[in-house]
């Protein structure tokens, strides 16, 4: 193996954690090295096979040539069967306070003290070749490398699941997946057999919730949230247990593109997402995340009006407040997308002592699937000697063989043995510090196929969800709705859905099938009123302006100053301002001016970018008033929602795009996000406000605005 490289990651410091000098013994540095086979000769021409003369066969003789095409045959490994797009980086987690109280987790008893870890998003549905964009839950998996082994809390960006046993799994993503006949669609649940498996099976009614509101579409992954989705324990160093759940909280707020926007994404950059992801790190922009937990004592397992074991319900928050206990940062990306993020395996069994599993009946299900999925995908159960797989602490056991064995083993290799000397050994029957022990749980009963009576209810937390939205949030639910079972065919599959709905709102249930044209459902007694306004992404704005895009349309004539007294304000509270023209290179501005143009307009779209402002200039905003692409990117951006800005003469531009007069001749107004800089406002005031109205997000109460 060639020596590994020292050249530091971007965006980085070089050799920041004790995993990253563990992955360094397996970085190869080939700019040093000669072309060798994998043997280690040498070779002295990798661009024509051995042939019998000039033109005559190929000899099979030729080794290099048959391994470097039996190795490009078997490059690819299978893909996940569900999250197999994703993206990954690397990080640290470090504790806010010590919960040894709650738990004899090494990793969480020291504040500060930092964890390295592997953090991968993904998508469910859609193969690695699908966009990022599509309507879907996404992965949220983090592989600690804790001081007692690793520790992997896999979840997704969404608290539920649509089952509630794991028996159920491969009905459901059978019947999620594209359709076996002709394998469409592609990243998307909106068809006939998603749908007819969700309405015969009411227990997926309230991640359906969550699937059809805006949580499906993230604006990045950097502004999601991540759940264990189950419920865990927490477990002392004497065994004493508290039930908890995971709750990972984006310090850039929860923010989400809109149906139209993501659409057009998927085209303009189907790898918005993790290109967002990829250059944020490299910017030194690191993504964080405050982790928290829900704690519950023993003693109230049954002190709900749900289950704790099951994973179609949440603990609203005003029940049991999440505690924050610590932070994620993720600080480097990975150097080889194969070896890293594809070949990262997660295992919810993988746990440390301090942390182990309920009963709950999907949990129960995962432990089992995630370790035998590895075994085929990644070739054998080897798996864990992958460089982003290994542990940092010492690993010591019987295991021999199998593909990839990558230790030479010499001595015994069972135990009880005298000849190895008793090694390795058991760490001690009675546990103790770093040794892992079961939680001790009376378990007794009949061995029977049976739901526990106590998972029946399926619409009530539906119902929360439906309650806890804004208007426009349930508008957009509502649009979600029609659009997915407006692509089912079956017109019983649609109408079995809408009764479903009924039971969760009954305006709802109406809206839906309006849409569908279908009759309302009779409405249901006793639908649930509460509400919980943790669950509203109104309420999770986050905090500033961190790696929010802008983009400045200009064209020939643009005057320069203003742009740069813009972006110097805009990039010193942490945004990204970047000009936009219909051509690269230099921009001749007004006067003896010149400006940069950091992009090309018919390149890049709004889609792309958090907000747009329009330099005052009659010959720049005359060009782009004539040039489709950019009263297209003025009229995408105000229709979802985001804020516009304009200097004098540029307004003509926005008129251009057909903005509501009332916004582009009226004053600026704080509720529509559409704002206007005359002569009096400086360049530098204009920036303030449209900083602070970045922060907002977005403003669905604009005048004309559809969505």
């Amino acid at each position: 193996m060639s020596a590994p490289s020292q050249q530091p990651h971007r965006g980085s410091p070089a050799g920041q954690d004790a995993k990253d000098q563990q992955l360094a013994r397996f970085r190869a540095a080939p700019e040093h090295d000669a072309l060798t086979t994998d043997q280690g000769v040498r070779v002295d021409d990798t661009d024509n096979a051995l042939h019998a003369g000039e033109r005559g066969p190929t000899l099979l003789e030729d080794f290099h040539n048959r391994e470097k095409i039996t190795h490009f045959d078997h490059e690819r490994i299978p893909e996940r069967v569900v999250h197999a797009r994703g993206a990954g980086a690397y990080g640290y987690f470090e504790p806010y306070l010590s919960l040894s109280e709650f738990t004899c987790a090494d990793f969480l008893a020291e504040e500060g003290r930092r964890t390295p870890v592997f953090v991968r998003f993904s998508t469910v549905q859609g193969p690695r070749g699908s966009a990022d964009t599509v309507r879907d839950v996404r992965g949220f998996a983090t592989k600690f490398y804790t001081r007692e082994g690793n520790y992997d809390l896999v979840g997704n960006n969404m608290p539920v699941f649509f089952i509630q046993d794991a028996i159920k799994f491969p009905d459901f993503v059978h019947a999620v997946k594209m359709e076996p006949q002709n394998e469409m669609p592609t990243g998307a649940s909106a068809h006939d057999t998603f749908w007819d498996f969700c309405s015969l099976q009411p227990e997926s009614t309230h991640m359906l919730m969550w699937l059809m509101s805006d949580r499906a579409i993230p604006r990045s992954f950097r502004m999601m949230q991540g759940f264990g989705v189950h419920t865990f324990r927490f477990v002392t160093a004497d065994g004493r247990g508290t039930f908890v759940k995971f709750h990972w909280k984006p310090r850039l707020g929860v923010h989400s593109l809109v149906w139209d926007e993501a659409q057009i994404a998927a085209g303009r950059d189907p790898d918005f997402n993790r290109r967002d992801l990829w250059e944020s790190i490299e910017a030194g922009s690191y993504p964080e995340w405050e982790l928290g937990v829900q704690l519950v004592p023993e003693e109230d397992e049954f002190a709900f009006d749900f289950d704790l074991l099951d994973a179609t319900k949440i603990i609203p928050e005003e029940q049991v407040p999440v505690r924050p206990v610590g932070r994620l940062v993720l600080n480097r990306n990975p150097q080889n997308f194969f070896a890293e993020t594809e070949q990262v395996a997660f295992h919810t069994a993988n746990v440390v002592p301090g942390i182990d599993f309920t009963n709950d009946p999907l949990l129960q299900g995962r432990n089992f699937s995630y370790l035998d999925t590895q075994l085929i995908r990644l070739g054998g159960p080897n798996f864990s000697q992958l460089p982003v797989n290994r542990p940092l602490a010492d690993v010591h056991h019987n295991h021999r063989d199998g593909f990839g064995q990558q230790v030479i083993h010499p001595g015994t290799n069972y135990f009880p043995n005298s000849l190895g000397g008793g090694c390795p050994a058991h760490a001690g029957s009675g546990g103790g510090p770093g040794v892992f022990r079961h939680y001790a749980q009376r378990v007794d009963g009949e061995k029977i196929r049976v739901r526990s009576a106590s998972f029946q209810d399926h619409y009530s937390q539906a119902a929360l969800f439906w309650n806890s939205m804004s208007d426009w949030e349930r508008r957009h639910i509502v649009e979600a709705f029609r659009f997915e079972l407006g692509k089912v065919t079956s017109a019983t599959v649609r109408e079995r859905m809408t009764g479903n709905l009924a039971h969760v709102n009954a305006e709802l249930a109406a809206a839906v099938a309006e849409g569908l044209g279908l009759p309302a459902p009779a409405p249901v007694e006793g639908v649930p009123s509460a509400a919980s306004p943790a669950l509203s992404q109104g309420n999770l704005t986050g905090e500033g302006i961190d790696t929010r895009k802008v983009a400045v349309l200009a064209a020939d004539g643009t005057d320069a100053g203003p742009v740069a007294a813009v972006r110097d304000r805009l990039t010193g509270r942490g945004a990204i301002v970047e000009v936009l023209a219909p051509r690269d290179g230099t921009l001749h501005g007004a006067g003896e001016g010149l400006l940069d143009a950091d992009r090309a307009l018919p390149t890049m779209a709004s889609v792309l970018y958090d907000a747009v402002l329009v330099p005052g200039s009659a010959e720049a905003v005359a060009t782009l008033s004539a040039d489709p692409a950019a009263v297209r990117f003025v009229e995408e951006a105000y229709r979802h929602g985001k804020p516009v800005a304009a200097i004098g003469e540029g307004t003509r531009l926005l008129t251009a795009a057909r903005l509501p007069e009332e916004v582009v001749l009226g004053p600026s107004a704080p509720d529509h996000g559409v704002l206007i800089a005359d002569g009096s406002a400086s360049a530098e005031e204009l920036a303030d406000a449209l900083a602070d109205a970045l922060a907002r997000h977005r403003f669905p109460y604009r005048p004309g605005l559809l969505n």
